[in-house]
């Protein structure tokens, strides 16, 4: 209703004009002062209270493990191959095949070995014939040699010449060197044909160890070439009861674990089923991958029930402390700190109305950094400190030690801000 509007309606009722003119002013300032008055005890009473969440410090075990992933291999894993290139005659293991040491696992074809230890063996008897031949003639000129050394002594020395006793006496000792060297071939020869005779044995490849046939690379009729590398045909792993977890282990994990450390992993295969395992080697070489710095940790495995296979992924925890009966105290308690209220508005009554209405700061915690851990309890709906050691932690809970806290106290974790 504006100043006019209310005249028109005085004047209606028999007011004199002049009566509103000399409360006009008044009327208008009280009316103000009622608005004003609204305003601040609306926004007065608008500024949040806090509410505290809390929650019980229990009792029970605590383990702080360390997270890594990694992949189950054999204990020990024996790739079989060929020395020989030829063509496999037969192949007779698959996989998953049980195999004993010295079983027959494939065959090449042996007709080019067997071709190869004829002719060493022909090698064999030319080379005996030549030393037959060698000592005939060692035999012969030692003969003539001892005839003329005969003649020599009857005569006086005047006949033969001494240049015929030379000859003779070198003759006899070329034929000795022929002997010597056809021997040696005969040596030369009868290796050449135990090597052949080898090749026809390695043709038939057998199994090195007693285990399992994980992988076969080859099929009946495939070539096989032995160059510069040996081509593998079988992989075979010795014994599955008994595998290795490798994993990789982040460089701020890795002080904490060592060898004997007990270890649980899981595998997608069998879900939540936890399997144990014991830590046996932590290597001391580093693995870097996109700029993160591993070290690969081996743990041994039971697998008695076969329930595990090799390249298995498992996600593994390496258990580095253990509390079977702890003081849990939630990690969240211990980073709480109770909030910090705001500085008070200074401003003027008008500066506060005229703008808008104050804005009140939100608490901010107090900084705990280098201070004694403290959790909070409420006394008197106020929250009080409580200051104490620590133990252990698993990222979840810290273990208490000592102190005056007990299992069942309720300790602040976090506040809320609730509107009048």
């Amino acid at each position: 209703m504006n100043a006019s509007s209310l005249e028109n309606l005085l004047s209606k009722h028999g007011k004199p004009a002049s009566l509103w003119r000399r409360w006009r002013i008044p009327a208008l300032a009280a009316l103000a002062l009622v608005i004003a008055l609204s305003v601040f005890v609306f926004f007065a009473s608008s500024a949040p209270k806090l509410r505290y969440l809390t929650e019980a410090i229990s009792e029970g075990p605590l383990v702080v493990a360390v997270s890594a992933s990694g992949a189950l291999q054999p204990t020990r894993t024996v790739h079989v191959g060929s020395e020989l290139s030829g063509t496999l005659e037969s192949v007779l293991a698959r996989e998953n095949d049980r195999v004993t040491k010295g079983q027959l696992l494939a065959h090449l074809d042996i007709s080019k070995l067997k071709d190869a230890v004829a002719r060493s063996q022909a090698a064999v008897t030319a080379a005996e014939a030549n030393v037959a031949q060698a000592e005939a003639t060692l035999a012969e000129n030692s003969a003539t040699f001892a005839r003329m050394r005969k003649v020599a002594e009857l005569s006086g020395g005047k006949a033969p010449s001494l240049l015929e006793l030379e000859g003779a006496e070198a003759a006899v000792k070329r034929a000795r060197a022929n002997l010597a060297s056809a021997r040696a071939e005969v040596s030369q020869a009868r290796a050449a044909l135990m090597t052949d005779q080898t090749n026809i044995h390695k043709a038939a490849i057998r199994a090195p160890v007693d285990g399992v046939v994980l992988a076969r690379e080859v099929e009946p009729g495939q070539t096989v070439v032995a160059a510069m590398t040996i081509p593998v045909l079988f992989v075979i792993a010795e014994d599955l009861t008994q595998m290795e977890l490798h994993v990789n282990v982040d460089e701020a994990d890795v002080s904490q674990v060592r060898e004997g450390t007990d270890a649980t992993f899981t595998v997608a295969a069998w879900g939540s089923r936890k399997f144990p395992a014991t830590v046996e080697r932590v290597d001391l070489g580093a693995t870097t991958t996109d700029n993160v710095v591993t070290y690969t940790t081996v743990l041994k495995v039971a697998n008695d029930d076969l329930a595990l296979r090799p390249g298995m992924t498992a996600a593994t925890e390496i258990i580095t402390a253990r509390r079977e009966k702890a003081l849990r105290i939630p990690n969240a308690a211990l980073r709480f700190a109770p909030p910090v209220e705001s500085a008070p508005d200074t401003r003027n009554f008008i500066a506060r109305l005229m703008p808008a209405p104050p804005r009140r700061a939100r608490p901010q915690a107090a900084d705990q950094s280098g201070a004694e851990p403290t959790v909070w309890i409420l006394q008197n709906n106020a929250p009080q400190p409580i200051t104490l050691k620590v133990g252990i932690s698993n990222g979840s809970h810290t273990e208490a030690l000592g102190g005056e806290l007990s299992a069942g106290v309720e300790v602040i974790t976090e506040y809320q801000e609730i509107k009048k």
